[in-house]
């Protein structure tokens, strides 16, 4: 198993989180449907959010780019340190792992508790 490292933005506890996946080869085809679920670590029972194309939490913008969209609701349960998802293309049968692992950054904001 090969690893890459990139760098990304990372979570701030309590706000929307935006990052935009971008694949070498049409990893996202029209129609596809896509799931991931977010924890605190790959070991972890607890499911800090769902992330699915029908949720929005997913959104296909081309065939090589895919935008995860965590709403604050789910990212203000994150405690400073990492998070974890990873994809599975769910319109197949059997579902297919895309075969990638994202471990994202958490940081708590100063501002806070403004809503």
């Amino acid at each position: 198993m090969s690893v890459s490292v990139f760098e990304g933005p990372a979570i701030i506890a309590g706000y929307e989180y935006r990052l935009q996946i971008e694949a070498d080869s049409d990893l996202f085809p029209a129609g596809a449907a896509f799931a991931g679920q977010l924890r605190t670590k790959v070991s972890g029972t607890t499911i800090v959010a769902t992330l699915t194309t029908a949720n929005g939490g997913l959104v296909r913008r081309s065939d090589t780019l895919l935008e995860l969209v965590v709403p604050p609701e789910a990212t203000g349960h994150l405690l400073p340190g990492s998070a974890v998802v990873d994809l599975v293309r769910t319109d197949l049968s059997p579902p297919r792992h895309l075969a990638f692992l994202l471990e994202i950054p958490v940081v708590q904001p100063v501002t806070r508790g403004l809503a």
